[in-house]
This record gives structure tokens, C-alpha cells and sequence, in this order.
């Protein structure tokens, strides 16, 4: 009962430390928010959702800001791509269009 208690509120603090991250202007803040972020989810034995795992780069821990902290490219092959402009790793994700039935 109380891990799930646990869980619940780092989830919600990891919630609130990205959208701080994303107001924030300041580059250096934005990075310390995503490295607290990872290290609560690590406290909590949790993974990071997928949402909040792809707004920074797996390598450095950059927070993503397009054309400020990395690149954005799309390809034929159904692939976004993200290079990070710290430490010029590249991250790709697939992605899958949807038909119409």
C-alpha cells in the first residue's frame, strides 16, 4: 500500500518538475530539473513515462528545446530523429501513421 502511495506522488512530482522545465528560460535550471527528475524516478523504482522520456537526451541528460538544444528531423523511413547539440548523440524514435479503416 504505501509504494503505491509512493509512486503516485513521484509521478506527479516528476509531472511538475518537466512543466517547470518547459516555462523555465533558463538552460542550466532546465537540466537540474531533469536530472531531480530522474533521480526521483530512480528513488521510486519507476520508470519514466514515455512522454517526459523523450524531451531530453538519453546520453548527457540535455534537456530538448528544438533548434536551441538539439534538431529535429523526420525521414522516409518513419523515423524522428533528435540530435543533441551538447554532445551531438543522436536519439531516433519510430513513429507510425495511422489509417484510415
Amino acid at each position: 500500500m504505501r509504494s503505491d502511495s509512493v509512486k503516485k506522488i513521484a509521478l506527479e512530482r516528476i509531472k511538475t518538475l518537466f512543466e517547470q522545465a518547459e516555462t523555465t528560460n533558463d538552460l542550466k535550471l532546465s537540466n537540474r530539473y531533469v536530472f531531480l527528475a530522474r533521480k526521483l524516478a530512480m528513488k521510486a523504482n519507476i520508470s519514466m513515462p514515455r512522454v517526459y522520456k523523450r524531451r531530453y537526451c538519453k546520453h548527457c541528460y540535455n534537456y530538448f528545446i528544438p533548434n536551441k538544444t538539439c534538431q529535429v528531423r523526420t525521414t522516409k523511413k518513419k523515423i524522428v530523429s533528435y540530435l543533441c547539440l551538447k554532445c551531438n548523440k543522436r536519439t531516433r524514435i519510430p513513429y507510425h501513421t495511422r489509417t484510415k479503416k
